[in-house]
């Protein structure tokens, strides 16, 4: 059986990077970072096999594919809340006209360029 462990961003400045994940989803360094790498685990991760996926980080010296092809996609019960509160950590809203009129998610980017949805989890939304 398989199932995600890691989930690894390219990033240029790690310590930018590593500031933003953690405090956009509260995630702890599972040990210090290198001027290379860091990964970081939901708060109570405890060994590599507890629940929930870690985002590592990783300075690999070669530019960025633009768009990226892989994004993780966020759940918020307040999405407004959140992309205002992501937004002032140093997310960037990706100018983008591919949303349907439904659209359920907004395209933000982090201070790397890596892209990720919110996407609208809210009670609102399941109607």
């Amino acid at each position: 059986m398989l199932s995600i462990g890691s989930v690894v961003l390219t990033v240029e400045d790690i310590t930018r990077a590593g500031a933003f994940w953690r405090a956009a989803l509260a995630y702890v360094e599972r040990r210090p970072a290198t001027e290379d790498w860091v990964i970081l685990d939901p708060p109570g991760k405890e060994s590599w096999d507890a629940p929930g996926a870690s985002i590592a980080l990783s300075v690999t010296g070669y530019p960025q594919s633009y768009p990226p092809r892989i994004h993780l996609d966020l759940y918020a019960d307040d999405q407004k809340a959140e992309i205002a509160r992501l937004l002032g950590l140093g997310a960037r809203e990706v100018d983008w006209d591919g949303y349907p009129e439904d659209a359920d998610w907004v395209v933000l980017e982090d201070t790397e360029g890596n892209r990720f949805c919110v996407v609208d989890t809210g009670p609102q939304s399941a109607a």
